[in-house]
C-alpha cells in the first residue's frame, strides 16, 4: 500500500472570477438527504426543539459582550457573535463569518441570546466568508447592512445570489481553492475554501444547486484558522489536517445535533467536534453554533457540558479548548504551544 504524498495548496484564483459550475452538487454529498417520511418521523414524534422541561435554561446561556480586543499586526482576535457568526481579525483585516445579525430567521424561533457584538461597533468591513446557503448561516438582512463593495467570498454557486443583491466584489471557489487579499501591513492574506459533511437548499427548487464547504484563513504570519460552517463529522477533517499543517485555531459546530438518526450525518454533536479538532490537528479549540437558536431537541446548556466532558477526556491542556460566552474574544500570536 502505497503512502498519500502531501498535496501542496493550490495556487490563488484570480478575484470576482465569472464561472461556470454543474448544474447540481449533489455528488458531493457524504451522505443521503432525509426523505419526506423522515421529515414526517421528526414532526410527528415532537423532535425539533429542546423538551419543554429544559427551557428553564435559557437564561443560563453564556453571554458576555465586551469590547473588541486591539489586534496588532501578527495578532489574530477572534469574537463570538453567536451562531456560527464570528468577528475574525486577521492581517489587520476584519473578516466576518456567516454574519446572521437578526434576531429572527426563516422556520425556527427567534433567537434566544442577542447578538454579542452590536453592529454599530464592528469595525469596517473587509471580508466576509460564506458556508453554505442555509438561511442560518446566508442572513440577507444582515448582508443588506454591508457596503456593496464588501467581498463575499462564497461557495460555488452563489454568486449569482450575491450579484443580484448589487454587490460588486463576490468570488466564488470549489473545494481546496484559495484567493488572497492584501494584508495593510505588507503580504495577504489568504482564504482556502475546505470540504465540509453537510449540504445546501435555499427554496423548493435549488436542492444542492450551490457548495458547502468551510474555510482556512492564513495570514502573512503564519496564523492559521479554521472555520467549520456547519458540518457533521467525517474524513475530511484528516484531509484538511493533511493538507493545511499549524491550523492554530479550527472554530467547530458543537449544536443542533438531536436525533442522531435525523441529524447525524450533517451535524457535528459535541464529542464529534473533539475529535474533529484531533483530526485536523488544531491546537486550539473554540465551540459555536449552539446557545443562539434552539434549532433541534438537546437540552440548551447540554452542548457546552458534553463538549467540556469530552475534552477533558482527551487530557489535552484545558486552556486550549476556548469556550467563549457568546461577546467574548481571544487572541492569539504565534508561537503557540503545540497539543
Amino acid at each position: 500500500m502505497t503512502e498519500k504524498t502531501e498535496q501542496p495548496p493550490a495556487p490563488p484564483r484570480p478575484l470576482g472570477e465569472i464561472r461556470s459550475w454543474p448544474r447540481s452538487f449533489t455528488d458531493r454529498l457524504t451522505a443521503p438527504l432525509p426523505g419526506v417520511r423522515a421529515l414526517a418521523r421528526l414532526a410527528r414524534q415532537g423532535l425539533l426543539r429542546p423538551p419543554a422541561d429544559t427551557l428553564g435554561e435559557i437564561p443560563a446561556l453564556p453571554f458576555e459582550p465586551g469590547p473588541l480586543p486591539p489586534a496588532e499586526p501578527g495578532t489574530v482576535a477572534v469574537t463570538w457573535a453567536g451562531h456560527a457568526s464570528w468577528v475574525v481579525r486577521i492581517g489587520g483585516l476584519t473578516v466576518l463569518t456567516d454574519p446572521v445579525w437578526s434576531r429572527r430567521i426563516l422556520g425556527t424561533p427567534a433567537r434566544v441570546t442577542p447578538v454579542g457584538v452590536a453592529w454599530r461597533d464592528l469595525p469596517a468591513v473587509d471580508a466576509v466568508v460564506i458556508s453554505h446557503n442555509h438561511y442560518d448561516h446566508l442572513d440577507a438582512p444582515t448582508l443588506k447592512r454591508l457596503p456593496r463593495d464588501t467581498h463575499l467570498l462564497v461557495p460555488a454557486g452563489l454568486a449569482g445570489w450575491c450579484r443580484r443583491r448589487r454587490f460588486t466584489r463576490v468570488t466564488e471557489l470549489d473545494w481546496w481553492e484559495a484567493v488572497q487579499l492584501p494584508a495593510p501591513h505588507g503580504g495577504e492574506v489568504r482564504f482556502d475554501f475546505v470540504p465540509a459533511h453537510h449540504w445546501s437548499k435555499r427554496t423548493p427548487t435549488d436542492t444542492c444547486r450551490s457548495l458547502w464547504g468551510g474555510w482556512i484563513l492564513t495570514d502573512p504570519h503564519g496564523n492559521r484558522v479554521h472555520f467549520a460552517g456547519d458540518t457533521g463529522y467525517g474524513h475530511w477533517f484528516q484531509e484538511i489536517g493533511r493538507r493545511y499543517r499549524d491550523i492554530d485555531l479550527t472554530l467547530l459546530p458543537i449544536g443542533a445535533y438531536e436525533p442522531r438518526w435525523m441529524l447525524g450525518a450533517v451535524h457535528t454533536d459535541p464529542e464529534e467536534a473533539v475529535r474533529a479538532c484531533e483530526d485536523l490537528g488544531a491546537r486550539n479549540m473554540a465551540p459555536m453554533h449552539w446557545a443562539t437558536f434552539l434549532l433541534s431537541a438537546e437540552a440548551p446548556l447540554e452542548p457546552l457540558t458534553r463538549v467540556r466532558t469530552a475534552w477533558e477526556a482527551t487530557g489535552r491542556p484545558r486552556e486550549q479548548l476556548w469556550d467563549l460566552p457568546i461577546g467574548a474574544s481571544r487572541t492569539f500570536s504565534p508561537p503557540l504551544p503545540s497539543p
